[in-house]
């Protein structure tokens, strides 16, 4: 089970590399992490289980931020309106975007920053991915919204780029053009 003391924070190498590619089929240390990784953001999310092993809430983790250089991560997130989102991506990629872009008006967070850090983070409001689940299927989804979002932070994650390397650092909460705010459900 994945704990806080696990994760990477910023500073540590491993989150500025790019990960590597995942072959498959996967190598029986390669199906623990991706399960690993998806047990942990549903385990943050369980206020039972965060609070009685001191995890914070997260909808997304990536493998390097368990310093495994890796083009893996999980994602869950459970929504009103639509369908939940529960899986694992490995070696995803956006195939495509939409123009317009959309950030979170309260700004973004990350398990392995340990600080607020206020700011837009301008992403694309809806995109097209494709990814492989922990069997090798590839699967392809739209996703728009908070998903979208977090699977744009995900990806970077994968590519050593952290959320606040897209924060203009002379006016944080600069209008962004052909944005709108997501404000959530």
């Amino acid at each position: 089970m994945i704990l806080m003391e696990d994760i990477i924070r910023e500073g540590h190498p491993t989150l500025r590399m790019r990960s590597e590619e995942v072959t498959f089929p996967l190598t029986a240390e390669d199906k623990q992490l991706a399960s690993d990784l998806l047990e942990y953001v549903m385990n943050s999310q369980d206020d039972d289980i965060a609070e009685k092993y001191e995890l914070r809430a997260g909808i997304g983790l990536a493998a390097p931020q368990v310093n495994h250089p890796k083009r893996m991560f999980a994602l869950h997130i459970e929504q009103e309106k639509d369908k939940d989102i529960s899986l694992v991506a490995i070696n995803p990629r956006i195939v495509s975007h939409s123009v317009e872009k959309t950030y979170l008006s309260t700004g973004e967070g990350c398990l392995s920053v340990d600080r607020e850090v206020e700011g837009y983070v301008p992403r694309y409001s809806r995109i097209t991915i494709k990814a492989f689940d922990a069997e090798g299927n590839e699967f392809k989804k739209r996703l728009k919204g908070l998903p979208a979002i977090a699977f744009q932070h995900e990806l970077d994650h994968l590519n050593g780029i952290m959320f606040y390397d897209h924060i203009d650092p002379k006016a944080p909460y600069k209008e962004i053009s052909d944005a709108l705010p997501y404000e959530g459900e």
